[in-house]
């Protein structure tokens, strides 16, 4: 069957708009420095394994295969999540096609995800976060594809996805848990006596399966970072907040967000579609409920951009009513663009979010986890001073004559990970570190016994004092606007004794 010319037409759009916002991640992707978990999601790249402390194993494998390509560059740290943001571009259009819309549909919520915060921010940065939302829109993408087909391979690659999805973050456990909760009352709970639905359950906790294992031999991490996520970070989240920033997070592409709910819900021609408005809103609510970070959510938005693109369609009829609503929102984006994606360098960026804070009362946009509000917002304060802080551990590390005595210890994975992966340039070893997943490689005696070491933490302390007798203060982080501003560095020599003895003392708790 020959394609019809608004399909050719679409389609051409469509990839012009992938083409665009890989281009756009990539243009500013070297505007700041690498962000804190970029560095240790590719330090977890040097070291393979089927789980790590805080996350499942499929970041680290990625990263691996990355470095392994293209090298620890900011724009190889970069590439991928770019990339993402172009396959995204087809998969929310591709969404839009499924749930009836035509043409226009598919640019509109193309356009829509490519100029929201979600489709900036989060296809920036090197992080299971955009790989999450990706699997949370195929879910979406599989049950719509099944309901329009009934096609049972659907329920099987449904399953697979689901697994691999748990390989990368858990908090797809909870979108998989509300649907098997929500399905028994809907039309469609036969599939639970479907044969591939049986196999794609099966074959989906196979997938899981390795880091299951891992987590269990390893005593359940996921569990102690948890409760350490509850303490520290989500004890803060204000719930009334939480409700209001589900409008902010989307950006202008709200416009489809908020017509997408209201589409699913009323709209006469989405009847089928509908419990996947109930199973939007349990998870909004569920994650609400438990004090989840806000941008937790952000799984279910390319899925309602895509639904307001269809609803957006039927209710503008006119061409130049659709064109104006396509202009209306990249328009009206430009402004707010660095919000989502660091379009200036440091100084500039302070500027540009001192004034929101001033003339707009924006103060949301700075705040940081842990209540407070800064000059830059968190991910990006967490993206400078780690060029500065590798080149300051070099230079102590050259002042050392016996390397083969010496290591370099760092007390947050930030640092750990700078030393690792901006240190190659350097020729630096591999820190340690008893943060993070690094705490899995530390060494359980040196051979020989260490007559020097390099230390990098906040403040110098008290058992260091005990153990080296003279300390040298190499320098610090100088830039005020790095979240690790006053980090310094620290040469350490003449041990006062066996420097084993200490280390075998710190590290029992570790096994």
């Amino acid at each position: 069957m020959k394609a019809e010319p608004e399909d050719n037409h679409s389609g051409i759009v469509i990839f012009l708009l992938a083409v665009i916002n890989v281009a756009l991640h990539l243009y500013v992707s070297d505007n700041l420095e690498y962000h804190r978990d970029e560095l240790l999601y590719f330090s977890l790249g040097l070291h393979p394994a089927a789980g790590y402390a805080t996350v499942p194993p499929m970041i680290g494998w990625i990263a691996g295969i990355m470095q392994s390509i293209f090298g620890n560059s900011v724009f190889a740290v970069r590439l991928f999540p770019a990339l993402m943001s172009g396959v995204m571009v087809y998969l929310v259009a591709a969404i839009a096609r499924e749930l009836g819309g035509s043409g226009y549909a598919r640019i509109l919520a193309a356009t829509g995800f490519l100029v929201s915060i979600i489709g900036l921010r989060s296809f920036l940065f090197f992080m299971p976060v955009h790989i999450d939302i990706f699997f949370w829109t195929l879910i979406f993408y599989l049950i719509v594809r099944y309901i329009n087909t009934s096609s049972d391979k659907y329920l099987l690659l449904l399953g697979i996805t689901s697994g691999a999805a748990m390989l990368n973050k858990y908090l797809p456990g909870l979108l998989i848990l509300i649907l098997l909760l929500i399905v028994p009352f809907t039309r469609y709970r036969t599939i639970f006596t479907r044969r591939q639905f049986l196999i794609g359950l099966l074959a989906g906790f196979i997938v899981f399966l390795p880091n299951l294992i891992w987590q269990i031999v390893h005593g359940l991490p996921v569990l102690n970072h948890m409760a350490e996520l509850e303490r520290t970070q989500l004890a803060n989240v204000d719930r009334t907040a939480f409700i209001i920033e589900q409008f902010i997070i989307p950006g202008m592409a709200s416009v489809l967000t908020i017509a997408g709910i209201i589409h699913l819900f009323a709209g006469r021609h989405a009847w089928q579609y509908r419990f996947l408005g109930i199973v939007v809103l349990a998870v909004i609510l569920a994650l609400m409920m438990m004090r989840g970070k806000n941008y937790y959510t952000m799984g279910v938005f390319p899925f309602l951009m895509a639904s307001g693109a269809v609803a957006w369609e039927m209710m503008l009829k006119r061409k130049w009513t659709r064109i104006t609503l396509i202009l209306f929102l990249v328009l009206l984006t430009i402004p707010s663009a660095p919000i989502g994606i660091p379009l200036f360098g440091p100084q500039k960026l302070a500027g540009y979010f001192d004034d929101l804070k001033k003339n707009y009362k924006m103060d949301f946009v700075c705040r940081f986890e842990d209540g407070s509000v800064r000059a830059l917002p968190q991910d990006y304060a967490d993206m400078i001073g780690w060029e500065e802080l590798a080149g300051l551990a070099a230079g102590a590390w050259s002042r050392i004559e016996d390397k083969n005595a010496a290591f370099i210890f760092c007390e947050n994975y930030g640092h750990a990970g700078a030393v690792t992966i901006i240190g190659k340039k350097y020729g630096l070893p591999e820190a340690v570190s008893f943060n993070e997943s690094f705490r899995y490689w530390i060494p359980l005696v040196f051979n020989p016994d260490i007559t020097s070491a390099v230390y990098i933490n906040s403040e110098l302390g008290d058992d260091v004092g005990q153990i080296f007798g003279k300390i040298t203060k190499v320098g610090s982080i100088s830039n005020t606007l790095s979240r690790e501003y006053g980090t310094s560095v620290w040469l350490l020599e003449e041990p006062v004794g066996s420097f084993n003895a200490f280390w075998l003392e710190s590290i029992k708790h570790f096994f």
